[in-house]
């Protein structure tokens, strides 16, 4: 195996419904830029490869807003320097064009570590939210997905690499011989383009999901087994979604809470600080990465921090990202060659 990359997701208080009870600010302070600052900085310097934000049009029982993914992760572009910043934007509903105008926004703000969840809303109060038929199928949701990050792939290589020109002298700024048309047609939505962005950074940013035509798979807990048995094989690289309740100081994780399980989509980790190092390392062997998903962030993060990721960097499991590269070469991936490139 190549990379093994150590992802973190930051939305909310943890996946623990009370978290906030346990959080280390008030409950009006969620929302604040500091708080969303804090912990992607602590994540950063920790040496974790990247972090996530989830997100929904829709408020959940104990997180009654957010301010969305895109926005958070471009604020703390400006602050931080090597961290992947990878945001959740649904393909249901949402308009295949705004989405790639962000996310390639995004790759130029943090000069070249963004990455896009790609995700189905399959709440059908999602669709009143945006004002749309529902869409409930199964299939209905998967090709609207896999559409919607086609599209997004040919708005990021609809300007080639050197389309922008800026000769002052001249009074050219922009090649238009180098910008295309897309000419997407699909069941439900055409797109003609161009992008309104040239194209960005990495050429095109990691895209997340699991299923499609993604870079990375983000893989449930009944298919851990599977993507360790295609091994160096995969089509995408392959991350394993873990739940994590850590030992923190004076309280052993099955007392914090209970006997209580998480998501069934993951798998669950509950323990010291050395054995999730062992867990960690074990899935390293087979799989290009983790996502960790913590139990309370505030309480987690920080053992993560002192004891798990530097446990890990010095067994030399995982690296720190190096400054000035970008998520996909941190990830190992190539940057990929523009579909509509011309030689002349």
């Amino acid at each position: 195996m190549g990379v093994f990359a150590l992802g973190v997701e930051l939305d909310g208080e943890g996946f623990r419904p009370e978290a906030w009870r346990r959080a280390a600010h008030a409950p009006d302070r969620l929302l604040s830029p500091e708080t969303v600052r804090r912990r992607v900085a602590a994540a950063e310097n920790a040496g974790f490869t990247l972090a996530t934000f989830a997100d929904s049009i829709l408020p959940g029982h104990e997180i009654p807003g957010r301010i969305d993914a895109v926005t958070r992760a471009a604020f703390v572009a400006g602050t931080t320097s090597t961290i992947g910043l990878v945001p959740t934007v649904a393909t249901t509903y949402a308009e295949p064009f705004h989405t790639a105008s962000q996310v390639a926004s995004l790759d130029y703000a943090s000069r070249g570590r963004a990455g896009w969840i790609a995700e189905r809303a399959v709440d059908p109060r999602a669709a009143a939210a945006w004002g749309r038929r529902p869409v409930s199928e199964d299939a209905d949701l998967a090709r609207e997905q896999r559409d919607s990050i086609e599209v997004a792939r040919r708005l990021w290589d609809s300007w080639e690499d050197d389309a922008v020109i800026r000769d002052y002298a001249s009074g050219r700024f922009l090649d238009r011989d180098k910008l295309h048309y897309i000419d997407f047609q699909g069941e439900t939505f055409s797109v003609k383009g161009p992008a309104i962005v040239p194209r960005p950074p990495q050429g095109q940013p990691v895209v997340f999901g699991t299923e499609g035509e993604v870079d990375v798979r983000l893989v449930a807990a009944d298919s851990v087994a599977a993507a360790v048995a295609a091994g160096s094989g995969r089509a995408a690289l392959a991350f394993a979604e873990v739940e994590v309740t850590l030992d923190i100081p004076g309280t052993r994780a099955a007392q914090r809470f209970g006997e209580s399980s998480g998501s069934p989509g993951r798998l669950a980790f509950s323990g010291s600080a050395g054995e999730l190092t062992d867990l960690l390392t074990e899935l390293s062997a087979h799989l290009d990465g983790v996502r960790l998903h913590l139990a309370v962030i505030d309480e987690d993060l920080p053992v993560l921090a002192r004891e798990v990721v530097p446990a890990l960097l010095r067994a030399g499991v995982a690296h720190r990202p190096i400054p000035g590269s970008t998520l996909r070469a941190n990830l190992g991936l190539n940057r990929p060659a523009n579909r509509y490139a011309t030689t002349r």
